[in-house]
């Protein structure tokens, strides 16, 4: 009689995973670390992104951002768009939390809300360049409504450009944060809705008591998202302004430090130091406000 081989037990289990890992990693290498370690070395030498040679220079670009107060003093501008992203949170999580209950035609609303965030951002630039200019969207608005006394200059006003600028920031991401609210508090069980409600709890204090602690971890990732972004913000003020009347961010003087003035060695040094400030206060959030386990019983 044959006898029958034995199957060889081939452990696959624990190489399969690493297999299908291996394209994304060399995509994350090949366009992130790669190119991020090539920035450093950009960073600390003269190069004006033709030369086939980089002179060495040191922590000389460093220096010159410190020392130079136009360079690193446009983050100032930044502080324009971190106010309205805690009130883009703020309206975010407003509407996500009505829309979570009963509320007519609320599907409705929802796309309303989200449907910004689909447009490409040099769309809604060009929709805002309308909307803002003299004679345009805004200022008839003012005037049929009795307010023509308030028209400006919304986008040449030094002094108005940046509420204007940060206004239409808000409008755009608007979706992006209520979306991330709206399946946060959708995930927490209906048990608790129906058990505050059996025990005469109001929406407000549904909301305190229950979707806050419930969504607490999403909220502190949407400040981090919404702080790092104020920082690095560019899409809309370079469409819409390019940078003018005082609107130029510390990322718009980057690309033309580079691409303008064709400092690439200089530009790197300050995308170094963007990365080292968000970074920093990425750290600080999560010192100030540690994430926390939550448990809804």
């Amino acid at each position: 009689m044959l006898r029958a081989r034995p199957r060889r037990n081939h452990r696959r289990g624990p190489v399969t995973p690493y297999v299908f890992l291996i394209v994304p990693l060399a995509f994350l290498v090949v366009f992130t670390y790669i190119p991020v370690a090539n920035m450093f070395w950009y960073s600390v030498t003269d190069w004006d992104g033709l030369s086939p040679t980089k002179e060495f220079v040191g922590f000389g670009n460093y220096v010159e951002i410190f020392t130079r107060p136009e360079l690193f003093g446009v983050l100032k501008v930044s502080l324009y768009y971190v106010g309205a992203s805690f009130v883009q949170i703020f309206l975010a999580l407003y509407f996500a939390t009505v829309l979570s209950f009963s509320t007519f035609l609320r599907n409705v609303y929802k796309g309303f809300i989200f449907f910004p965030y689909l447009i490409n951002g040099v769309a809604i630039g060009m929709i805002f360049l309308f909307f803002f200019q003299p004679g345009g969207t805004l200022d008839a608005a003012l005037k049929a409504v009795g307010l023509g006394g308030s028209v400006q200059q919304w986008l040449g006003d030094p002094g108005v450009v940046n509420y204007s600028l940060a206004g239409t920031s808000i409008w755009r991401y608007l979706g992006l944060n209520f979306v991330l609210f709206l399946g946060a508090i959708q995930s927490i069980p209906g048990q608790l809705y129906e058990a505050a409600e059996l025990d005469g709890a109001s929406r407000w204090a549904q909301f305190r008591y229950i979707i806050l602690p419930g969504i607490r971890p999403v909220v502190g990732l949407s400040f981090i998202l919404a702080i790092s972004g104020s920082l690095s913000v560019f899409e809309i003020p370079f469409i819409m302004t390019g940078g003018a009347n005082e609107s130029e961010t510390f990322v718009i003087q980057t690309v033309d430090m580079a691409f303008k003035y064709y400092k690439f060695g200089l530009a790197s040094a300050m995308a170094v130091v963007l990365l080292v400030i968000i970074l920093l206060v990425t750290w600080l959030q999560r010192r100030v406000a540690p994430e926390e386990k939550v448990t809804l019983s």
